[in-house]
């Protein structure tokens, strides 16, 4: 990619300044020939004819600057460094040439001498985009994530919409997370927070039985640590092991009395057991008191309230969530069983139909996603 986008720099124009330089005719024609040489796809002509010049007049910065990029669109990178690093001691000014040579740099692994011009370029040229996504690839080989995430963060500004951006922003969040997470274990690798992490990443690989046994062992480090028992019992809610979910939410309140995230749990627990329904509903109310905003926690209010047969109520909750979320497949449904229990059948009937082409919507992208991994795992075979 770096390739790609120092090519983009326009070639400078070679004139005289001043009063007749020796042989300027010859030059001229020379540079006439090298553009059209290049024009035509003939390199290396054109790389002879800037060299003639050199010979002819070796103060002329541009022919540095055009020699170098001849260099690099041929791929002689060692070249086209040597060539640019004496123009820029002609003409220390030229920005097209600093960003070539620290492209060159860049190509044959000099990313410590590549930086500090690719910086220069950046710091000359703050709107330039592209000379700022080559200075982030060289940060990244540096291994200065840090500086790389500053400089991706200033073109998700002006790039809002360009995936490789936000892409390469998160590769580099990821290397600094890591690079934090590996800090916590080589201080003490038996803390809570290691357990933590330990825990969390086995949930991602799906090795529940593994985070169950570290979020055990961050209990046991630290038992009245925020947040460890509710997220054990989180893991649990999600295994539906209902009776010990509800023994870590309620130590976890004891902890934690503010945390209305216990009460939404509790209640769903109920409510996904079919028992009082009631009681249910009181948690509920109780979590969406002390957070308005929690969406899960009214969806679950909703259904309970269609389950005691309050179906108006149940429908000014549910249309509630279904404007938080409109994507939601079972928030349809559930406003369709309300509309066809208060005898609103049209209404019942255009939530059905927005349950059915949102579901089939969702079943036909995990089937495609289904198939890409398929294909993916044929093809590496």
């Amino acid at each position: 990619m770096a390739v790609r986008l120092a090519i983009s720099f326009a070639l400078l124009a070679i004139a005289s300044t001043g009063g007749l330089v020796r042989g300027q005719a010859d030059v001229e024609t020379l540079h006439d020939q090298a553009r059209s040489a290049e024009a035509a796809g003939d390199l290396a002509t054109a790389a002879a004819k800037y060299e003639q010049i050199l010979k002819l007049d070796p103060h002329l910065g541009p022919a540095y600057n055009n020699l170098g990029a001849i260099y690099v669109k041929q791929g002689r990178f060692r070249d086209a460094a040597a060539v640019l690093e004496r123009g820029l001691k002609v003409d220390p000014k030229m920005t097209s040439a600093s960003a070539l040579l620290g492209l060159a740099l860049f190509q044959t692994g000099e990313y410590q001498k590549a930086r500090p011009r690719l910086e220069a370029v950046v710091a000359a040229n703050p709107a330039d985009n592209n000379a700022e996504f080559m200075l982030v690839n060289d940060l990244t080989k540096l291994g200065d994530f840090h500086a790389a995430a500053t400089h991706l963060e200033r073109l998700a500004k002006r790039e809002p919409q360009n995936q490789q951006v936000w892409y390469l922003l998160g590769k580099v969040y990821m290397q600094l997370s890591e690079g934090a997470l590996a800090r916590i274990n080589e201080l003490n690798p038996d803390s809570v927070w290691a357990h933590e992490i330990s825990a969390e990443l086995m949930e991602s690989m799906k090795n529940y039985d593994g985070a169950i046994v570290e979020w055990k062992k961050a209990i046991e480090v630290a038992p009245r640590q925020p947040g460890v028992h509710f997220k054990l019992g989180d893991l649990y809610w999600s295994l539906s092991q209902w009776d010990n979910a509800t023994q870590q939410f309620e130590q976890e309140r004891a902890i934690d009395p503010n945390n209305c995230m216990i009460d939404w749990k509790l209640g769903d627990i109920l409510m996904q057991q079919s028992i009082e329904p009631e009681q249910a509903l009181a948690k509920e109310d109780k979590a969406l008191a002390a957070c308005p905003n929690l969406t899960e926690a009214r969806a679950d209010r909703g259904r309970l309230l269609l389950k005691l047969h309050r179906d108006q109520e149940a429908i000014a909750e549910l249309q509630a969530v279904e404007k938080s979320n409109p994507a939601e497949p079972s928030t349809h449904f559930l406003l369709a069983q309300a509309y066809r229990a208060t005898g609103r059948t049209q209404k019942a009937q255009a939530e059905m139909k927005s349950f059915s082409e949102l579901e089939g919507k969702a079943r036909a992208t995990t089937a495609e996603r289904a198939q890409e991994v398929i294909k993916n795992s044929q093809s590496a075979h």
